[in-house]
């Protein structure tokens, strides 16, 4: 791959690339590739012949195009909002179990774990963000405690339902 790169990287940084991450860094880095931009991506993985994960990228793609634009409303927003918060802070390293009982592509759920992999309450929050993206103005409170409750954080969708409940008396 690196040769497949060398009229878009300098030769004494090419030279330096020891793993494909590196690589990939270099190429973000440059902005030639980026998560609308993944032409040079796709032709890198039809050169090497690798179908499999060409086909995630087009997953990755159609995933983006078809994500709903509407948003959910402003009392919804407030109370996902509060939930966000909770999940962020106590769901830890369950949270891949937790996005996949969402539905969320795994396709975005590697690109979240890629850009913040050293910060697990981030990829946490990213992951619920890019999960309300795609889901749009159907992104509802009560999913995320149904979903919690079906992998076992009962504990979290309680916490949840307590908060809220103050939100909604008005009391913090």
């Amino acid at each position: 791959m690196k040769f497949l790169c060398r009229d878009k990287i300098a030769k004494r940084k090419l030279e330096s690339v020891q793993i494909g991450l590196e690589l990939f860094s270099i190429l973000m880095e440059q902005q030639v590739i980026a998560p609308d931009q993944l032409g040079f991506l796709k032709e890198l993985l039809q050169h090497i012949r690798r179908r499999d994960l060409l086909s995630l990228v087009e997953q990755f793609e159609q995933a983006e195009l078809h994500a709903p634009d509407d948003q959910p409303d402003v009392h919804e927003k407030r109370l996902l909002k509060v939930a966000f918060d909770v999940i962020r802070a106590n769901v830890g390293r369950d949270w891949k179990k937790l996005m996949r009982e969402l539905g969320l592509p795994e396709v975005k759920l590697d690109k979240v774990e890629t850009a913040y992999r050293y910060d697990l309450e981030e990829m946490v929050f990213q992951a619920l963000r890019e999960w309300q993206k795609w889901k749009g103005k159907d992104a509802k409170v009560a999913d995320l405690i149904k979903a919690l409750q079906g992998c076992n954080l009962k504990l979290v969708a309680d916490w949840i339902e307590d908060k809220l409940s103050q939100v909604n008396s008005g009391t913090k």
